[in-house]
């Protein structure tokens, strides 16, 4: 792997971890479109300000984003966006929780650098004052060149109940903030919270990580050899195609799952932790959400196109039709194309157990937005029914869809904006707007955007089967030909 940007010794090297579904905040979080890429917070996405809260500062290196293999091209597009270029993208088959994810970017960056201090960092929460987090990095830096596993623990600001504790010990010897732990506590009840916030020692614990690789991997191999084992495998069996590192399924698959906390952090007798108040959020549910936003007079937060009267300390937010609210109180509701959200403030952690059942059910909502996103561009399906489905095609630019071929469904292509280059058969094709043609079922076809604005198009599929997995690849721009 090559590092791009910043190198030299005594760099701190952040690792994303962008593998979350983000439940509870559906339905604008779904499987394939996770919180950590949405816009929830600012006009930036929550895994665009996490790079970009460690690019700028001369300390770090560039970022190794670990990920789920299914997000790669909208984390690759999103990073593009804002000028960052990560010095790479480790891809998971499978998720297994922290600590293997942990352990593939230790192992990655302990490659090009043995020394290497990595700070994990999730890609899914936010930090209002990143002058606090840089200075706790600094702290965190200095107690794990002396030989610790740092844990930052968050000031708790009430008594929260949903979050896990640290306790810390005492003050490390000659690094100024940093504490021993004394134990890893689980969510504890109201009144244990309380009294958790009074006593001046114990912390939300943030999830994020400052270590040496080295160190980390030493004390795998001691309490979780299993894992290391795994990780290894699955990473000396990757396969690499440009900035993608795509870890073997089979190997890793076959490795444990399990947390950091669980795994390492509660069984060391290394761990140490950073007290630090940074306005910290890990944007768990809905009402998390509504504690951080601007509200109007009456306590509501009103998001996209909303109006209410008479209503109090509501979250209130539309990604698409108008959502009009009418003497409610302490009040979620989300609206999206295709699914409208409602519940209780007070029952927000919740909202899991709708996607739970919206899995079990098969529906595809807890799946996928209306709008799935694609290297190329996007397509949106704006009509399904029985033998027939309509869709509305984006490419980018320069974008270029695989030469392919369907098995059970012809499709009429309409241009309603822009150019399209078309490969149908032998034949190639220029069709500008208000030109249409039709790609026989079984035809081996590809459509490209060869000009300077985007291409608007929409397709009319019509067959016995119009699935998304019928789709046959023989040449991909995106090295997609032997994706499953």
């Amino acid at each position: 792997m090559k590092d791009k940007g910043k190198s030299g010794a005594g760099l701190i090297h952040p690792a994303i971890l962008s593998g979350g579904s983000g439940t509870r905040l559906w339905p604008m979080s779904r499987t394939f479109y996770p919180k950590q890429l949405l816009p929830l917070v600012g006009d930036k996405t929550l895994l665009q300000q996490a790079a970009l809260r460690v690019v700028a500062a001369p300390r770090f290196a560039a970022p190794l984003v670990i990920a789920n293999e299914e997000h790669r091209f909208i984390i690759a597009e999103q990073l593009r966006e804002i000028g960052v270029a990560p010095h790479g993208l480790l891809l998971e088959p499978v998720g297994r929780n922290t600590a293997p994810a942990a352990c593939v970017a230790a192992l990655s960056l302990a490659e090009v650098d043995p020394d290497a201090l990595m700070l994990l960092m999730p890609s899914d929460h936010t930090i209002d004052d990143t002058a606090a987090f840089l200075a706790a990095t600094e702290r965190a830096a200095e107690a794990a060149r002396a030989g610790r596993l740092v844990t930052f623990g968050i000031h708790p600001e009430r008594a929260e109940t949903g979050y896990g504790y640290i306790q810390r010990n005492g003050a490390l010897a000659g690094v100024e903030g940093a504490f021993a732990v004394a134990r890893f506590v689980e969510k504890p009840d109201a009144v244990t919270a309380e009294r958790y916030r009074k006593s001046g020692d114990f912390f939300w614990n943030s999830g994020i990580f400052l270590f040496p690789a080295s160190l980390y991997l030493s004390e795998l191999e001691r309490l979780r050899p299993d894992m290391l084992s795994a990780c290894r495998a699955a990473l000396k069996a990757a396969r690499r195609d440009d900035d993608f590192i795509r870890l073997d399924k089979e190997a890793f698959a076959a490795c444990p799952a399990d947390s950091i906390d669980y795994a390492v952090m509660e069984h060391t007798a290394k761990a140490a932790v950073v007290p630090v108040a940074m306005g910290w959020s890990d944007l768990g549910s809905w009402d998390a959400l509504w504690e951080l936003a601007e509200k109007d007079d009456a306590g509501n937060v009103l998001a996209g196109n909303v109006i209410a009267e008479d209503a109090k300390n509501c979250y209130l937010r539309s990604e698409s039709g108008l959502v009009a609210a009418l003497g409610v109180e302490d009040l979620v509701v989300v609206a999206t194309d295709d699914a409208v959200m409602l519940a209780p403030k007070s029952r927000a952690q919740d909202v899991r157990r709708l996607v739970a059942r919206l899995v079990k059910e098969n529906r595809g909502e807890a799946d996928a937005l209306p709008r799935v996103h694609r290297p190329w561009g996007s397509y949106e399906t704006l009509h399904a029914g029985h033998r027939v489905q309509v869709k509305h095609i984006l490419v980018k630019p320069g974008g270029k869809l695989s030469l392919q071929m369907h098995h059970h469904r012809a499709e009429h292509w309409v241009v309603v904006q822009g150019t399209a280059k078309i490969v149908r058969g032998d034949e190639e094709l220029m069709l500008t707007e208000d030109q249409s043609t039709y790609i026989p079922l079984g035809t081996a076809h590809r459509l490209e955007n060869p000009g300077k604005i985007p291409l608007h198009l929409i397709e009319v599929q019509s067959g016995a089967y119009l699935g998304e997995d019928d789709i046959v690849r023989f040449e991909d721009s995106y090295g997609r030909v032997n994706d499953k």
